[in-house]
């Protein structure tokens, strides 16, 4: 039996647009971003998807797309999971400062790190090796008995919250994982196996990555 799973990046948010490092801080989308959200769930209702639960963070900008995808494809009354566990990676002192800012105060080299490397987290803040700490646990206990259980899912999260999930979901290395970036409203879904192996994968929606 094949299980569905599918994760969605937040629609672009104000911070994006402004380039900040915006981490737990939580501004809301923009235009475009509610647009994308708007695309996302129009791209999975040509395709047939319906879920039965959703989950997302505790962030207006993850909890905004999610209710615009659930209107697009006629589920608005779908059960949603709010968690802090899925949240966006927290950028510590890096949050609110323009990323040109931070590399003319840190080098870009060093910001660079912060932003790619695997467990070296930016002052105050977390590495996706933390971001994985408390993804995983939670996608392990709380999610996964759902989806091999049956239940149709919908992920709706953030850039690094999901690429720490598609690193384990996928058995990415940790270089592999640097050089992954996951494009704002463009839903990836996955068909699993019993034991949470990827049967398929699928790209709703081209969208470059920012």
């Amino acid at each position: 039996m094949a299980h569905l799973l599918v994760l969605v990046r937040h629609g672009q948010s104000e911070w994006n647009k402004q380039n900040l490092f915006t981490g737990w801080r939580d501004p809301d989308l923009t235009e475009q971003g509610i647009a994308e959200g708007v695309e996302s769930g129009q791209a999975l209702k040509a395709g047939g998807y319906e879920f039965d639960v959703a989950f997302t963070s505790e962030l207006i900008r993850a909890q905004k797309t999610n209710d615009l995808i659930l209107k697009e494809i006629d589920q608005k009354d779908l059960p949603v999971v709010r968690n802090q566990a899925l949240n966006e990676r927290d950028y510590g002192d890096l949050a609110g400062l323009n990323k040109d800012d931070a590399r003319e105060k840190w080098g870009a080299e060093q910001v660079h790190i912060w932003r790619r490397s695997y467990d070296t987290p930016p002052p105050g803040g977390e590495s996706l090796k933390d971001t994985a700490d408390r993804v995983l646990p939670y996608f392990d206990k709380e999610i996964l008995p759902r989806l091999l259980g049956g239940e149709r899912v919908l992920i709706t999260a953030h850039g690094n919250s999901l690429r720490a999930l598609v690193m384990q979901l996928e058995g990415l290395t940790r270089e592999e994982v640097l050089a992954l970036s996951i494009a704002t409203g463009a839903p990836i879904a996955y068909e699993l196996d019993d034991e949470g192996k990827i049967l398929s994968k699928k790209m709703l929606i081209e969208r470059e990555a920012h």
